[in-house]
């Protein structure tokens, strides 16, 4: 993308499953990556010393957890959910409420908000569930690089409420990323980011010399 758009240096941000992706970018094209965010990212699987599971949402443990038992009937759960959040996006919203802390709900009703992940589930879905299965897979599956070799700049965020990618995970890759700048809402939980994502923007845009 970066190469179709003639772009040489760039800064590169992700949000939840996008984190590791962004992660990935930092550790893989450092001559190109100035600075990368990653928020509410999940750490690697099998990650040394963090019980991956522990404090996550009963929804996310299921769907994971069926990935890595029996990836053929997780590809079909998807594909089912799939279809009927297609004739229905608004139903997504509704079935993950569950997980969410009372700060998520309130940003997830807010009708600007709830457009806006409406129109991303409805282009995200328009023509199959792949994109869904293969996002679960790759983060399941060993990222192909660790994570302690970044050499670029990375603020990590993370709401320590988040019950979707919980906090543990947060730590664990703060303690390994040599410059990761983390950053912790007490009060946030995971669609804390969309209300943080200007102030990590400005921080991706500015200059190194620039004042933290």
């Amino acid at each position: 993308v970066a190469d179709a758009l003639g772009l040489d240096r760039f800064a590169v941000l992700g949000r939840s499953g996008g984190a590791p992706h962004a992660l990935a970018c930092a550790a893989l094209l450092p001559g190109r990556v100035r600075r990368a965010a990653a928020m509410m990212s999940l750490a690697p699987p099998g990650a040394e010393g963090l019980s991956w599971f522990d404090g996550m949402a009963a929804s996310n443990v299921e769907e994971f957890t069926g990935a890595l038992t029996d990836p053929l009937d997780f590809a079909e759960r998807i594909a089912t959910r799939a279809a009927a959040i297609r004739k229905d996006p608004a139903q997504l919203l509704v079935s993950i409420r569950d997980g969410l802390t009372e700060s998520d709900r309130r940003i997830v009703s807010d009708p600007a908000m709830s457009e806006m992940l409406l129109r991303n589930f409805r282009e995200a879905l328009s023509t199959s569930a792949y994109g869904w299965i293969d996002d679960d897979l790759a983060l399941l599956s060993h990222w192909g690089f660790d994570p302690a070799r970044i050499t670029r700049p990375v603020l990590l965020w993370h709401g320590a409420l988040d019950t979707l990618s919980p906090v543990g995970h947060f730590e664990w890759l703060a303690q390994r990323i040599p410059r990761a700048r983390p950053v912790l809402d007490p009060e946030a939980g995971h669609f804390g980011a969309l209300e943080a994502l200007p102030d990590v923007l400005d921080w991706l845009c500015a200059t190194p010399q620039a004042a933290p």
